[in-house]
């Protein structure tokens, strides 16, 4: 490992470390306030506020993990399928060590429009099938995330989950099946 990383990668849990801000301003309060009563825009406008120091903080996460193990970098994939390949277990560490939240965004701010209904049934939809894909197993789950929502080549999945073309394309199999399952059967409820 480098003796000291650089400045950039300053560890995120350090109190020296750059972070956002914790107050919770007037401004953050009344906007808070309007989500809390429905408004999307407004949680809009916190995400369009904050959302850079939160990617920040993320990618600074991944870098650092990287940075610290340059030293196993062997060369035998790309560095960005070593680098992805950190910032996959990364997330998963992350989820594993997190309970889900019992309410989801969709849920907790419902659209109040008059003639919203498509859009309603639309976002059921999806809520429903996300909330299916975190009941699959672990690796049909990271397998499915990968090649359809980051829209990745069978190879590249492989290579980030560090398995072969043919798991990868049984655990997409598999995880679709399932998935088809569970929505038929809470379609049939």
């Amino acid at each position: 490992m480098p003796p000291s990383a650089p400045a950039a990668l300053a560890d995120p849990d350090d109190d020296a470390a750059e972070a956002p801000r914790s107050r919770l301003r007037e401004d953050d309060r009344e906007t808070v306030a309007a989500c809390q009563r429905g408004d999307r825009q407004a949680f809009d406008r916190l995400v369009g506020k904050y959302q850079r120091d939160v990617y920040r903080l993320c990618y600074r996460y991944v870098f650092l993990k990287a940075y610290r193990a340059l030293g196993r970098f062997r060369g035998d994939s790309s560095f960005s399928t070593w680098l992805y390949r950190i910032a996959v277990n990364t997330c998963l560490n992350f989820r594993a060590s997190r309970r889900p939240e019992a309410a989801e965004l969709p849920e907790a701010l419902p659209d109040k429009r008059p003639g919203a209904l498509e859009g309603i049934e639309r976002d059921e939809r999806s809520r429903r099938v996300r909330e299916a894909v975190t009941r699959l197993p672990e690796k049909q789950r990271a397998t499915l995330i990968l090649k359809v929502y980051h829209d990745l080549t069978h190879e590249e999945v492989a290579g980030i989950l560090g398995s072969s073309v043919g798991t990868v394309k049984a655990n997409l199999f598999h995880a679709l099946g399932n998935l088809r399952k569970m929505l038929a059967a809470e379609a049939g409820e």
